[in-house]
């Protein structure tokens, strides 16, 4: 069975200085550079999800600034495929879909920022199509989220996001589970 990494948006943005600085983001970014790493000696394929936010009232990863570029830790070379979206969801308006059945990939282990959002979306969306799918838990990041007037912290959103897309959606393993296994 033919597997690729998929990088979902480890995009400038989300670190300190950027326009929506993330909980962890330097951690999981050096996780998905040890995942990257080990890819591209294993010889799989690897995919780079970028995200351009091109809606009304965008605050980030706005076209044509720096903030929007894939970050230097997981920079793709020549001969990996990045896909650019504009929604969430990695599937949607792109040809993810396309390319990765032209390469015969039937599994996908994602990583990536934001857990709650982009990684959540392409994980499921993944499973809709049929791919078998895998998450690198460490090896991703988000933010505080509120709600019913309550902070809720960017690591309970994490761990919420991954308990529920553990099994049904996504086998749930670490980065070093990653490096043992693939």
């Amino acid at each position: 069975m033919s597997k690729a990494l998929m990088i979902i948006d480890v995009q400038n943005d989300y670190f300190p200085g950027g326009k929506k600085e993330l909980v962890n983001s330097e951690s999981a970014a050096k996780k998905a550079a040890e995942l990257l790493n080990h890819a591209r000696k294993s010889g799989m394929k690897v995919i780079h999800v970028r995200h351009i936010s091109e809606y009304p009232g965008a605050t980030f990863f706005l076209p044509g600034t720096e903030g929007s570029e894939i970050h230097e830790s997981v920079k793709p070379l020549d001969d990996e495929k990045i896909i650019i979206k504009n929604f969430p969801n990695s599937f949607r308006g792109t040809d993810l879909d396309s390319y990765l059945h032209s390469n015969g990939i039937k599994e996908i282990i994602f990583c990536g920022m934001m857990s709650h959002m982009c990684v959540d979306s392409g994980v499921r969306a993944a499973k809709d199509y049929g791919y078998d799918c895998s998450l690198v838990h460490d090896a991703c990041a988000t933010c505080d989220q509120f709600f019913s007037g309550e902070k809720i912290p960017a690591e309970s959103v994490h761990r919420s996001f991954m308990a529920a897309l553990n099994g049904t959606f996504a086998k749930i393993i670490s980065a070093d589970d990653f490096k043992n296994s693939f």
